[in-house]
């Protein structure tokens, strides 16, 4: 057993505490030491944006002012309303034998991101008052109980994806694989994150996260202070960093709450361009995804960011700069635009809606790296949480748009597609515990805030 997994297993909730204050302080030092030697090397000269040689691209978020938060306090009717639709979703998809939650309605497999996503969902529920926090903790403690004994891929790590019904380790069609796929470094940080907001919500339940850690080799997925996922390629393990500006940041911070050491994750200078979209600035990874196609930015990461932990003076930046991109495009278009990934309802059934991706913005683009601009969907998931976030006149238009689209038998879809205005009909784990999180926030804040 490693240094690690010993302080983890000693640690209390005062520790949890600790290590909460140190990764804070973590991330202050980090903002105060940016580094103006970094360069834009692959920006274009002629960007309105464009940084000169030596010259930090944070410069570029100097003048971006904030958006105030729009916490309001209170849980309207229309918000207890949309967040029944929601919860009815986690009624209809958890496996009441494992306490998995399927991805999407009805289809049972998961992966640690959906997981994670589904401890939001629960922690946001009771928060909402639509469960007590018996149901609560009864929901999570089952949950954590198959993740203390599923079987790990190579006795590592957790596979890239479950069976919900059985807890067998599965390939991403659900079909069994002996050894598995390998780990997602971002999918195990989300739910690492999750198991903070357990702690902080339902400190009962930390000897069961404990259990969890302990069977779980965290050293594996964190090398020179950034994640490393694990794939197989000519059935080897092939150990590659993981993570583009966004939500390496936003895994950064899950993986601080448990003192592991995430610098390099957490910094952006280095990986980062600015490209100018209607005017603002977009932080940009300037490595490519998969090393085919130049990297992607969407909303999912920073939302998360804000609604779970709060953001911090860099993130607030960024996503202030992120959602008024997507309002100026609006104003001038006509177009409601509320973008991120996102299952669709036929092939390739997911996409990832840019507001900068593949070379241009407003791209969207399949994992693969292909365009399906076709595609574009008004994301119910992310409406919900700028409005949550901002509360705006612009985000309230969303809300009107999205609001006709529950179904309180089934849950949320996953929004509006823009080219003929038909409802993307997929329905999600993941948009349905983005939506609870983004009501609880407008009540109560962010999940990692103690108390209801």
């Amino acid at each position: 057993m490693s240094f690690r997994s010993n302080l983890i297993k000693a640690r209390s909730h005062i520790i949890f505490l600790v290590a909460l204050g140190f990764g804070i302080v973590l991330i202050t030092t980090i903002e105060s030491r940016i580094d103006d030697r970094a360069t834009m090397e692959k920006a274009e000269p002629s960007a309105p944006l464009a940084q000169a040689t030596g010259t930090s691209p944070m410069a570029a978020f100097d003048t971006v002012e904030p958006l105030p938060l729009a916490i309001s306090g209170e849980t309207t009717a229309q918000d207890l309303k949309h967040a029944k639709i929601a919860w009815r979703y986690f009624q209809n998809n958890t496996d009441m034998q494992t306490g998995l939650v399927n991805s999407a309605d009805q289809y049972p497999s998961a992966t640690m991101w959906e997981t994670g996503s589904y401890f939001v969902a629960v922690i946001s529920a009771n928060r909402l008052g639509l469960i007590d926090a018996e149901e609560a903790q009864t929901r999570i403690s089952l949950a954590l109980d198959t993740l203390a004994s599923i079987r790990l891929f190579d006795d590592l790590l957790p596979n890239k994806a479950y069976n919900v019904r059985t807890g067998e380790l599965v390939d991403y069609g659900n079909n069994p694989v002996e050894r598995g796929l390998g780990w997602s470094a971002l999918d195990i940080a989300r739910v690492i994150g999750a198991f903070g907001h357990v702690e902080r919500n339902y400190p009962s339940l930390s000897p069961k996260v404990d259990a969890v850690m302990d069977s779980w080799a965290l050293d594996e997925m964190v090398e020179n202070g950034v994640l490393i996922g694990g794939n197989i390629a000519n059935g080897k393990l092939r150990r590659d960093q993981e993570g583009r500006v966004g939500y390496e940041q936003y895994a950064a911070k899950a993986m601080m709450l448990y003192g592991f050491d995430m610098f390099n994750a957490y910094r952006v200078e280095d990986m980062m361009m600015v490209k100018d979209v209607l005017g603002q600035p977009i932080p940009v990874d300037k490595r490519l995804h998969r090393n085919t196609t130049p990297a992607f930015v969407v909303s999912e990461p920073y939302v998360f960011d804000g609604l779970e932990f709060g953001f911090d003076s860099r993130s607030h930046r960024f996503a202030t700069a992120i959602y008024k991109a997507q309002e100026a495009r609006y104003r001038e278009t006509g177009v409601l635009t509320a973008v991120s990934e996102s299952h669709i309802d036929v092939a390739p059934y997911f996409v990832y809606s840019s507001i900068w991706g593949g070379g241009a913005p407003w791209a969207v683009m399949t994992f693969k790296g292909d365009r399906a601009d076709s595609k574009r969907t008004v994301t119910t998931k992310t409406a919900f949480a700028w409005n949550a976030l901002f509360g705006t006149d612009y985000t309230r238009e969303l809300i009107q748009a999205i609001g006709p689209l529950g179904n309180p038998e089934k849950g949320w879809p996953e929004g509006i597609y823009e080219h003929d205005q038909s409802v993307n009909k997929s329905v999600t784990t993941n948009t349905n515990a983005v939506v609870l999180a983004a009501l609880a926030f407008r009540a109560h804040g962010p999940l990692i805030r103690a108390g209801k």
